[in-house]
């Protein structure tokens, strides 16, 4: 009986402990899981706090890229602008420009066309004053000529299909100075010159007996045609430092000036 009631203090002891280890187990696991409810808790608000930081981040990138936009939007409002004020202001100088163009092109041809008929009144204006001049100085002619016919025109005697105008005709008593004058002397215009001058009585019969000088006149004369004339005994007159002169009046003496047939 004794041993019994031994057994039955001993097993109730173990029981007390087994209750006594029972109980600090749950109150471990209970601080346990409040400890995990506290840092789930914490981890939640955290992650929400994050959650809601991203959600905020989110939104001002959502903003920027907003304004980001509309700027670029703008900007591209801005330079589809200038491209159009561009395009209006070069349209508007092109118009401008061929305006110009076009008025220029009119002064140009009103100029060329003023020029042409200068250059077409070369042997008025500026040959036919200084041939009596050159015929008193240098070919001792009379102060006055007999007769003085600028663009003369004259139908040949013997054939009276040919007609020729001459450009300035100089008559003296003894001399008769005979002019062709071209704005751009060529050598086929020489070669004319000279065909004419050799049938110049065929013209003008009634000048037999006078001395012929012929003179070819231009506002300028290259070297070559220089020599040319002056091969052919044909006077250059041409333009000076002050006036016009014969240009080859060294090389045609006094002497030989007379055309020869």
């Amino acid at each position: 009986m004794l041993e019994l009631e031994e057994r039955v203090d001993s097993l109730e002891a173990m029981f007390g402990r087994f209750i006594i280890n029972s109980d600090n187990t749950l109150r471990r696991l209970e601080n346990l899981m409040i400890d995990m409810r506290q840092q789930a808790e914490q981890d939640r608000a955290q992650t929400d706090q994050r959650f809601a930081q991203m959600q905020q981040q989110a939104e001002q990138d959502r903003q920027q890229a907003e304004q980001d936009r509309e700027r670029a939007d703008q900007r591209f409002a801005q330079m589809q602008q200038q491209a159009e004020q561009d395009r209006k202001r070069t349209e508007q100088m092109l118009a401008d420009m061929r305006q110009q163009a076009e008025q220029d092109r009119g002064e140009l041809n009103k100029k060329w066309g003023d020029l042409a008929n200068r250059l077409g009144t070369v042997a008025e204006d500026i040959v036919a004053p200084n041939l009596p001049r050159l015929a008193r100085e240098q070919f001792g002619c009379p102060a006055e000529p007999d007769d003085f016919m600028v663009r003369r025109w004259v139908r040949h005697k013997v054939d009276n299909s040919i007609r020729r105008e001459f450009d300035v005709v100089v008559v003296y008593p003894k001399k008769v100075l005979i002019n062709e004058t071209k704005a751009t002397p060529r050598i086929n215009y020489i070669d004319d010159f000279i065909a004419v001058m050799a049938d110049i009585y065929g013209y003008f019969p009634e000048y037999q007996g006078k001395e012929i000088i012929p003179i070819f006149a231009g506002l300028f004369i290259p070297d070559n045609l220089l020599r040319y004339l002056t091969q052919h005994r044909i006077y250059a007159l041409g333009m000076g430092e002050q006036t016009m002169e014969l240009l080859n009046w060294e090389q045609l003496t006094p002497s030989s000036y007379s055309w020869s047939f």
